[in-house]
């Protein structure tokens, strides 16, 4: 925020330069990363701002990277659970690469 500024008045500001705001309520954040691996917001705070037709967020939170699953650890996971791909995949993902914890999650363990 601007020095001196209260919020109300910035929004008013906002909205007459054609600028619209909103707070999206939202549980986590993920953003896939084109070199692999994963960044995922919990607790996120998100505002959506909208300004001449393009949409763009703003995200704050907590941070956690998390990294991409080897394809050793998939088939590793997909032998020992009995499952597909992508439910090994996600398993992996949601234990943060935890090859054993990922096995009993699908086992129901």
């Amino acid at each position: 925020m601007l020095p001196g500024f209260d919020p109300k008045q910035m929004a008013k500001a906002m909205r007459q330069m054609g600028i619209k705001t909103e707070e999206i309520s939202a549980s986590k954040v993920t953003i896939e990363l084109k070199e692999g691996g994963r960044l995922v917001v919990f607790e996120p705070s998100v505002i959506q701002i909208e300004m001449q037709g393009q949409k763009s967020f703003q995200v704050s939170g907590k941070v956690q990277e998390e990294p991409e699953a080897g394809e050793e650890d998939i088939k590793m996971v997909q032998e020992a659970a009995g499952c597909s791909r992508e439910e090994a995949q996600n398993a992996l993902r949601e234990s943060g690469g935890d090859i054993a914890e990922a096995i009993l999650r699908l086992k129901g363990e």
